[in-house]
Protein backbone atom coordinates (compact mmCIF):
# COMPACT_ATOMS: atom_id res chain seq x y z
CA UNK A 1 0.00 0.00 0.00
CA UNK A 2 1.02 3.31 -0.99
CA UNK A 3 1.48 5.70 2.22
CA UNK A 4 -0.60 9.25 1.25
CA UNK A 5 2.20 12.46 1.81
CA UNK A 6 0.57 15.29 3.36
CA UNK A 7 1.94 18.42 3.17
CA UNK A 8 1.66 20.63 6.38
CA UNK A 9 1.83 24.52 6.16
CA UNK A 10 5.33 25.56 8.07
CA UNK A 11 4.68 28.91 7.99
CA UNK A 12 1.40 28.49 9.67
CA UNK A 13 2.47 25.91 12.11
CA UNK A 14 5.56 27.98 13.26
CA UNK A 15 3.19 31.16 13.59
CA UNK A 16 1.22 29.17 15.78
CA UNK A 17 3.43 27.32 18.10
CA UNK A 18 5.13 30.98 18.46
CA UNK A 19 2.15 32.59 19.29
CA UNK A 20 1.91 29.66 22.26
CA UNK A 21 4.79 30.53 23.78
CA UNK A 22 7.31 28.17 21.68
CA UNK A 23 11.03 30.08 21.59
CA UNK A 24 12.14 27.59 19.37
CA UNK A 25 8.95 27.36 17.29
CA UNK A 26 10.86 26.93 13.71
CA UNK A 27 12.58 23.95 15.35
CA UNK A 28 9.97 22.27 17.07
CA UNK A 29 7.50 22.54 13.97
CA UNK A 30 10.07 20.55 12.35
CA UNK A 31 10.25 17.64 14.99
CA UNK A 32 6.59 17.89 15.28
CA UNK A 33 6.16 17.19 11.35
CA UNK A 34 9.17 14.73 11.46
CA UNK A 35 7.26 12.42 14.08
CA UNK A 36 3.49 13.17 12.77
CA UNK A 37 2.56 10.43 10.04
CA UNK A 38 -0.85 12.17 8.84
CA UNK A 39 -2.25 15.72 8.83
CA UNK A 40 -4.41 14.64 11.87
CA UNK A 41 -1.45 13.46 13.96
CA UNK A 42 -0.27 16.32 13.23
CA UNK A 43 -2.80 18.40 14.22
CA UNK A 44 -3.34 16.12 17.64
CA UNK A 45 0.83 16.85 18.39
CA UNK A 46 0.56 20.74 17.70
CA UNK A 47 -2.76 20.90 19.39
CA UNK A 48 -1.37 19.37 22.40
CA UNK A 49 2.05 21.30 22.64
CA UNK A 50 0.07 24.70 22.47
CA UNK A 51 -1.71 23.43 25.62
CA UNK A 52 1.69 23.24 26.97
CA UNK A 53 2.55 19.47 27.10
CA UNK A 54 6.16 19.67 27.20
CA UNK A 55 7.60 18.47 23.47
CA UNK A 56 10.14 15.99 24.89
CA UNK A 57 6.87 13.72 25.89
CA UNK A 58 5.00 14.29 22.77
CA UNK A 59 8.05 12.99 20.79
CA UNK A 60 8.73 10.46 23.54
CA UNK A 61 12.70 11.35 23.72
CA UNK A 62 14.70 14.03 24.65
CA UNK A 63 18.38 14.80 23.03
CA UNK A 64 21.32 14.99 25.99
CA UNK A 65 24.83 15.35 25.12
CA UNK A 66 24.28 13.90 21.34
CA UNK A 67 22.17 10.90 22.75
CA UNK A 68 18.91 10.33 21.87
CA UNK A 69 16.97 9.22 25.47
CA UNK A 70 13.19 7.99 25.66
CA UNK A 71 11.63 10.54 28.02
CA UNK A 72 7.36 8.93 29.07
CA UNK A 73 4.95 11.27 30.18
CA UNK A 74 4.78 12.90 33.43
CA UNK A 75 8.90 11.57 33.64
CA UNK A 76 11.35 14.37 34.15
CA UNK A 77 12.71 15.75 31.07
CA UNK A 78 16.60 16.07 30.91
CA UNK A 79 17.43 19.83 30.78
CA UNK A 80 20.51 20.94 28.48
CA UNK A 81 22.46 22.49 31.66
CA UNK A 82 22.47 19.12 33.57
CA UNK A 83 25.46 18.02 30.59
CA UNK A 84 27.42 19.85 32.89
CA UNK A 85 26.56 17.45 35.76
CA UNK A 86 27.86 14.54 33.43
CA UNK A 87 30.92 15.86 31.92
CA UNK A 88 32.32 16.94 35.83
CA UNK A 89 31.14 13.83 37.29
CA UNK A 90 33.36 12.04 34.16
CA UNK A 91 36.07 14.44 34.69
CA UNK A 92 36.89 13.08 38.28
CA UNK A 93 35.75 9.51 37.98
CA UNK A 94 38.37 6.79 36.54
CA UNK A 95 37.32 4.65 34.03
CA UNK A 96 36.25 1.22 35.00
CA UNK A 97 34.32 2.83 37.82
CA UNK A 98 31.92 1.59 40.21
CA UNK A 99 29.27 4.46 39.40
CA UNK A 100 25.46 4.92 41.05
CA UNK A 101 22.82 7.54 39.34
CA UNK A 102 20.66 8.39 42.17
CA UNK A 103 17.27 10.20 41.55
CA UNK A 104 17.96 9.03 37.58
CA UNK A 105 14.67 10.22 36.32
CA UNK A 106 14.68 8.84 32.70
CA UNK A 107 18.50 7.60 33.31
CA UNK A 108 19.62 10.09 31.14
CA UNK A 109 23.12 10.71 33.05
CA UNK A 110 23.64 6.84 33.66
CA UNK A 111 23.42 6.53 29.94
CA UNK A 112 25.59 9.09 28.97
CA UNK A 113 28.34 7.69 31.37
CA UNK A 114 28.30 4.17 30.46
CA UNK A 115 30.06 5.15 27.06
CA UNK A 116 32.20 7.63 28.88
CA UNK A 117 33.68 5.61 31.91
CA UNK A 118 32.90 2.39 30.96
CA UNK A 119 32.34 1.26 34.19
CA UNK A 120 32.49 -2.13 36.28
CA UNK A 121 29.55 -1.71 38.05
CA UNK A 122 26.78 1.07 36.75
CA UNK A 123 23.36 1.31 38.50
CA UNK A 124 20.49 3.66 38.77
CA UNK A 125 18.16 4.53 41.44
CA UNK A 126 14.63 7.18 41.81
CA UNK A 127 11.62 6.75 44.05
CA UNK A 128 9.14 7.62 41.23
CA UNK A 129 7.71 4.44 39.89
CA UNK A 130 7.62 6.05 36.20
CA UNK A 131 10.78 7.61 36.15
CA UNK A 132 12.01 3.62 37.26
CA UNK A 133 10.09 2.32 34.11
CA UNK A 134 11.41 4.90 31.52
CA UNK A 135 15.29 4.17 32.56
CA UNK A 136 14.38 0.80 33.06
CA UNK A 137 13.60 1.15 29.24
CA UNK A 138 16.80 3.52 28.55
CA UNK A 139 19.18 1.18 30.08
CA UNK A 140 18.01 -2.23 29.38
CA UNK A 141 20.28 -2.86 26.42
CA UNK A 142 23.35 -2.06 28.77
CA UNK A 143 22.26 -4.46 31.80
CA UNK A 144 21.81 -1.49 34.23
CA UNK A 145 20.04 -2.58 36.96
CA UNK A 146 17.45 0.30 37.88
CA UNK A 147 16.04 0.20 41.70
CA UNK A 148 13.03 1.94 42.57
CA UNK A 149 12.87 3.52 46.32
CA UNK A 150 13.89 6.23 48.47
CA UNK A 151 17.85 7.21 47.69
CA UNK A 152 20.85 4.37 48.82
CA UNK A 153 17.18 2.67 50.39
CA UNK A 154 17.17 0.05 47.56
CA UNK A 155 20.90 0.16 46.54
CA UNK A 156 22.67 -3.42 47.38
CA UNK A 157 24.81 -2.80 50.83
CA UNK A 158 27.69 -4.38 49.39
CA UNK A 159 28.07 -1.54 47.24
CA UNK A 160 28.25 0.69 50.84
CA UNK A 161 31.61 2.06 50.94
CA UNK A 162 32.87 0.84 47.68
CA UNK A 163 31.05 3.76 45.31
CA UNK A 164 33.72 5.55 43.33
CA UNK A 165 31.02 8.22 41.83
CA UNK A 166 27.70 8.49 43.11
CA UNK A 167 25.97 11.21 40.46
CA UNK A 168 22.51 12.98 41.68
CA UNK A 169 20.41 14.89 39.51
CA UNK A 170 18.42 15.69 42.95
CA UNK A 171 15.43 18.12 42.98
CA UNK A 172 16.80 22.00 44.55
CA UNK A 173 13.96 23.94 43.69
CA UNK A 174 12.19 25.46 46.68
CA UNK A 175 8.93 24.65 47.39
CA UNK A 176 7.58 28.58 47.10
CA UNK A 177 9.73 28.77 44.03
CA UNK A 178 7.57 25.55 42.10
CA UNK A 179 4.98 27.45 41.60
CA UNK A 180 6.91 29.88 39.26
CA UNK A 181 8.56 27.26 36.71
CA UNK A 182 6.98 26.92 33.57
CA UNK A 183 3.62 24.84 32.87
CA UNK A 184 5.47 22.38 31.09
CA UNK A 185 7.79 21.46 34.20
CA UNK A 186 5.00 21.97 37.08
CA UNK A 187 2.47 20.60 35.55
CA UNK A 188 3.72 17.90 33.58
CA UNK A 189 6.44 16.74 35.63
CA UNK A 190 6.49 14.70 38.67
CA UNK A 191 6.42 17.06 42.03
CA UNK A 192 9.10 14.61 43.26
CA UNK A 193 11.81 15.59 40.58
CA UNK A 194 10.97 19.44 41.13
CA UNK A 195 10.70 20.30 45.16
CA UNK A 196 13.81 20.57 47.04
CA UNK A 197 12.04 21.52 50.58
CA UNK A 198 11.87 25.04 51.72
CA UNK A 199 15.45 26.14 50.73
CA UNK A 200 15.81 23.47 48.03
CA UNK A 201 18.78 21.48 49.50
CA UNK A 202 16.50 18.87 51.85
CA UNK A 203 17.07 16.21 49.71
CA UNK A 204 20.51 17.06 48.67
CA UNK A 205 21.45 17.48 52.52
CA UNK A 206 20.10 13.63 52.85
CA UNK A 207 22.20 12.20 49.38
CA UNK A 208 25.35 14.12 50.85
CA UNK A 209 25.13 12.31 54.56
CA UNK A 210 24.40 9.26 52.99
CA UNK A 211 26.78 9.48 50.22
CA UNK A 212 29.61 9.81 52.79
CA UNK A 213 29.20 6.36 53.79
CA UNK A 214 28.57 4.76 50.57
CA UNK A 215 31.38 6.33 48.67
CA UNK A 216 34.69 4.65 48.34
CA UNK A 217 38.00 6.39 50.04
CA UNK A 218 38.98 9.13 47.30
CA UNK A 219 35.31 8.36 45.56
CA UNK A 220 33.07 11.54 44.43
CA UNK A 221 29.97 12.97 44.91
CA UNK A 222 28.46 14.79 42.06
CA UNK A 223 25.13 16.61 41.83
CA UNK A 224 23.60 19.62 40.39
CA UNK A 225 22.54 23.00 42.12
CA UNK A 226 21.45 26.23 41.87
CA UNK A 227 24.30 28.79 42.49
CA UNK A 228 22.32 30.85 45.36
CA UNK A 229 22.88 27.55 47.42
CA UNK A 230 26.41 26.47 46.81
CA UNK A 231 27.97 27.66 50.16
CA UNK A 232 24.99 26.30 52.19
CA UNK A 233 25.93 22.85 50.38
CA UNK A 234 29.14 23.19 50.52
CA UNK A 235 29.12 23.70 54.27
CA UNK A 236 27.32 20.76 55.18
CA UNK A 237 29.32 18.42 52.73
CA UNK A 238 32.43 20.03 54.70
CA UNK A 239 30.24 19.26 57.96
CA UNK A 240 30.15 15.69 56.79
CA UNK A 241 33.67 15.27 56.03
CA UNK A 242 34.07 15.43 51.98
CA UNK A 243 36.16 17.94 50.26
CA UNK A 244 33.70 20.01 47.94
CA UNK A 245 34.86 22.20 44.48
CA UNK A 246 32.47 24.02 42.13
CA UNK A 247 31.99 24.41 38.80
CA UNK A 248 30.30 26.88 37.34
CA UNK A 249 29.20 27.22 33.32
CA UNK A 250 27.39 30.56 31.94
CA UNK A 251 26.33 29.14 28.97
CA UNK A 252 24.34 26.55 29.96
CA UNK A 253 23.43 28.71 33.02
CA UNK A 254 24.51 25.29 35.18
CA UNK A 255 26.34 24.89 38.75
CA UNK A 256 27.37 21.31 39.64
CA UNK A 257 29.55 21.00 42.88
CA UNK A 258 31.83 17.15 43.64
CA UNK A 259 32.86 16.46 47.08
CA UNK A 260 35.66 13.78 47.37
CA UNK A 261 35.66 11.46 50.20
CA UNK A 262 39.14 11.61 51.67
CA UNK A 263 41.74 9.01 51.45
Amino acid sequence: MTSIQFHPDRPALVSRLRAAGCVFAEDEAELLIAAADSAERLTDLVDRRVTGLPLEHLLGWAEFCGLRVGVDPGVFVPRTRTALLVSVAAAVTRPGAAVLDLCCGSGAAALVLAGRLAPRWLAAADLDPAAVACARHNLAHLGVPVYQGDLFEPVPVRWRGELDLVVANAPYVPTDAVALMPPEARLHEAPVALDGGSDGLAVLRRVAEAAAEWLAPGGHLAVEVGVGQVDALCATLTGLGLVPAVVHDGDLDATAVTARRPG
